[in-house]
């Protein structure tokens, strides 16, 4: 690629390896793009551990960013909790992808609080002082702030809540409002014929289809509250492509 300083770059995915001595001891992935040098990957043999090869790799996928103009450096996944990833964060100006809204956050001591935290947060809702409720990587919100009699303050809600919903203080959410990236929408899956996917109902005994299902053929696929739309985020969630190779085992266990 011929950039507009009209310097030629390298696309595409590259190994950038580290010998010593002749000898291959660490492995760079990279997806060197039209804006950025991605890091992909890093490994690296035992014997070098205290040299910290991770540090070493990011200071020269710093180093080819800056010197052939890709102008910025991605040092790809990030998981707080894992030592090995740890020096990633040791690089500044940084900033860190919000998964909930995509904006790109500068990565400070707030931010790494919010991280060591929660397991998954969304850091926008982290800022909302009003938000001391805890996106779990379910789907669920979990209002912490709420007490188990407080009553909804928005005119659209109804109290025909159930008492386990009232008593737990969870909301559901659909998948399909999560705003997670990948997940098609409920117009895109009602295009999918979701009537054949298999189910295993009894321990013994043959397999039935989800159009066997009592009242499956008036179900509404974009009601919450119905099966059609249950197995319609789990078909979103693993893929539309996998369809035909699910079963799903419905047999109830006992405890």
């Amino acid at each position: 690629m011929v950039g507009p300083d009209g310097r030629k770059r390298r696309l595409g995915s590259y190994h950038q390896c580290y010998r010593l001595d002749g000898v291959l001891v660490a492995i760079g992935v990279l997806d060197l793009l039209p804006q950025c040098v991605s890091s992909v990957y890093f490994l690296y043999h035992e014997s070098i551990h205290k040299f910290a090869p991770g540090k070493l790799g990011a200071l020269y996928e710093i180093s080819l960013a800056i010197e052939d103009g890709y102008r910025w450096w991605y040092p790809g996944f990030y998981i707080h909790s894992c030592p090995k990833m740890r020096y990633k964060i040791d690089y500044g100006p940084q900033y860190i992808l919000d998964p909930d809204t995509l904006e790109w956050r500068f990565l400070d001591k707030s931010i790494l609080d919010i991280l060591a935290r929660d397991t998954y947060t969304s850091l926008s809702a982290a800022d909302n002082p009003r938000g001391s409720g805890l996106h779990s990587a379910d789907g669920m919100i979990i209002d912490t702030s709420a007490g188990k009699d407080q009553k909804s303050a928005s005119s659209g809600e109804d109290s025909e809540k159930s008492d386990s919903d009232e008593d737990s203080g969870m909301t559901y959410k659909s998948l399909f409002q999560s705003g997670m990236p990948g997940i098609p929408s409920v117009q895109d899956m009602e295009q999918f014929d979701l009537d054949h996917i298999v189910l295993r109902i009894f321990p013994t005994g043959p397999l039935f289809e989800t159009s066997d299902l009592v009242g499956w053929r008036h179900s509404k696929l974009a009601e919450p509250s119905t099966v059609k739309h249950s197995i319609a985020q789990l078909i979103a969630a693993v893929g539309p492509d996998l369809m035909d190779r699910i079963c799903l085992d419905l047999v109830r266990r006992r405890g």
